[in-house]
């Protein structure tokens, strides 16, 4: 079957091409080749844990890994997104950064606990990096994981055995959230994060298998614990916002690690579309022409998976959530991602969270029409990026609603 590389922006490495392997990544792994200097690892090592990887593959036996540099140093820097991008770290940073965590690795039942899952559990419940003594069976073999979905690995090694050197520094809320086991784990994860838990510490503890019903908890894809806390918090957040008044017709744009985020807020019941906008030469679009996905979801919710924009769907809606909260308002929101070649490597959908939130950190620029609104975006868009956006708009659920929908003041006048 000849492998067909148009659907590559809808995959993003899930392999619908037919061909074993995913060449982009592929590509990518070949450039971006883990460079730390593992050849003194052998039998095992002592690190620092800032988490834990549960693969997705042969569900429910999970490969479930330890992460951790090879070296006894603080290393909450390599598993930080916020910081990240606080601190503008570029794609080299994080890449090499990393690059440097070994996945000392064994398969594990999903559904059933073990010695290693418990302390996979107390490593991903713990304030700051936990100390641990790794032994391993096979010298780690070099390699860069890379996922649209979660940051990149580095080196992976079959685990012998792990023990933590520490007592970790769990605290109090999440203890209570673990010992709860009649608490549901989307209730769990909404009480930590009004706490003030961020997404990524928490899809860390749901993806251990430590929230939820005693007899439904299980351990979770990294990739899938990730989304299902963009969409379970969000929806929270969403449901108190419908509640809201209106916001102004408004623009907000910025971006980050070559991800560039055109948010429209129009004044209009909650509503909310995504277009992702890959421009030529890009990841998951090697060819010469522009390309774009989309999903939308209407006031009344989605019924079903995003399957187009896949996470970076949920982690944008989650950043949008947020802001609109915080504002105690409410506006359907049109959002054009515009993906340039500045982002060579996917980093995970981490990257698109904190673009939008940078985004949204700005000033918005306010309209007294739609009309004027749309004008600005298309004449922003032409000018960065050199890119006609009409045609995107004209495919618009949003723009499409508003123009057929009819007003009580319309009947009034």
């Amino acid at each position: 079957m000849k492998p067909d590389f148009s659907l590559c922006i809808k995959c993003k490495g899930r392999l619908w091409c037919g061909l074993s392997y995913c060449p982009l990544i592929a590509k990518a792994e070949a450039y971006f080749k883990a460079s730390k200097n593992i050849e003194s690892i052998n039998s095992g090592f002592f690190g620092s844990s800032p988490g834990i990887f549960v693969g997705h593959n042969n569900y429910p036996k999970l490969g479930f890994g330890i992460l951790s540099p090879a070296e006894k140093t603080s290393s909450l820097e390599y598993d930080n997104p916020h910081l990240w991008s606080e601190n503008n770290y570029n794609s080299r940073q994080i890449i090499s950064l990393r690059s440097s965590l070994i996945n000392s690795r064994s398969v594990e039942n999903a559904h059933k606990s073990s010695k290693l899952v418990e302390l996979g559990q107390e490593i991903a419940m713990a304030k700051k990096p936990v100390d641990v003594e790794i032994s391993l069976k096979q010298k780690p073999r070099i390699k860069l994981n890379i996922s649209s979905y979660y940051p990149p690995t580095g080196p992976t090694a079959k685990l012998k055995k792990a023990r933590i050197t520490e007592n970790p520094r769990i605290s109090r809320d999440v203890e209570k959230a673990f010992y709860d086991t009649d608490l549901k784990a989307n209730h769990a994860l909404l009480q930590l994060y009004k706490k003030g838990y961020d997404e990524n510490f928490l899809a860390k503890v749901l993806s251990s298998g430590a929230l939820g019903i005693k007899k439904q908890r299980k351990l979770v894809p990294t990739r899938w614990s990730i989304t299902a806390t963009h969409d379970s918090i969000a929806n929270a957040l969403i449901s108190e916002i419908k509640q809201y008044g209106f916001f102004d017709y408004s623009a907000f744009f910025s971006g980050y690690l070559g991800n560039y985020y055109l948010l429209l807020f129009f004044p209009e019941p909650y509503s909310y579309e995504l277009f992702e906008a890959y421009m030529p030469k890009t990841s998951w679009n090697a060819s010469e022409k522009i390309s774009y996905t989309t999903d939308y979801e209407p006031h009344s919710g989605r019924k079903s998976y995003a399957e187009n924009c896949a996470g970076g769907f949920y982690s944008v809606r989650l950043s949008v959530a947020e802001y609109l909260k915080k504002n105690k308002k409410q506006a359907s929101v049109l959002a054009i991602r515009v993906i340039t070649e500045q982002y060579a490597v996917p980093l995970g959908v981490w990257v698109t969270a904190e673009a939008a939130r940078k985004a949204l950190k700005q000033k918005p620029l306010v309209f007294s029409s739609k009309e004027l609104l749309l004008k600005y975006a298309k004449a922003l868009i032409k000018n960065k990026f050199s890119y006609d956006i009409s045609h995107i708009l004209e495919k618009s659920i949003i723009l499409r609603e508003l123009r057929q929908q009819k007003k009580l003041t319309g009947f009034f006048s």
